[in-house]
């Protein structure tokens, strides 16, 4: 049986994704849940326009993240933490506290997991940070300073 995805589903599919199940699966467990509905003509086309839509949308998107990433090039961004005489933060400065700055000086609105750091940071000085975003890269530099 034919049937389109309205969610995610683990071992099926991606929501807005066309399958064929066992008639059972999608009666008993998917359609009464929500999952998915029957794969009409009428559905079959709505479906179409809607894949190309959200197409266009996310074409217009990365086309937006480009530019944004373009102004985040070489940018130097400053965030102050509590740190000790030796220069160690009591608080390591995690992604979503650099994406908080970065939004906050006004550069660029980006996901967390955009930012390729892999641990917190966890001294005062100055550190190269990598933007990764589809095939667009940027660097800017964030200074950390002692408050």
């Amino acid at each position: 049986m034919k049937i389109i995805l309205l969610q995610d589903v683990k071992k099926i599919g991606l929501k807005h994704t066309v399958k064929d199940v066992a008639s059972g699966y999608a009666h008993n467990f998917l359609i009464p849940r929500g999952l998915a509905e029957n794969a009409t003509k009428d559905k079959l086309r709505k479906l179409e326009a809607l894949k190309l839509k959200i197409d266009v949308e996310r074409k217009v998107q990365n086309d937006l993240l480009a530019k944004n990433l373009k102004t985040l090039k070489g940018a130097k961004i400053e965030i102050y933490a509590k740190a000790n005489e030796k220069g160690y933060l009591f608080k390591g400065i995690h992604t979503d506290e650099i994406v908080k700055a970065l939004k906050e000086k006004g550069h660029v609105d980006i996901a967390e997991d955009m930012i390729d750091a892999n641990t917190p940071l966890k001294e005062v000085g100055e550190f190269k940070i990598n933007v990764v975003a589809d095939e667009e890269r940027a660097t800017f530099t964030l200074t950390i300073k002692a408050s």
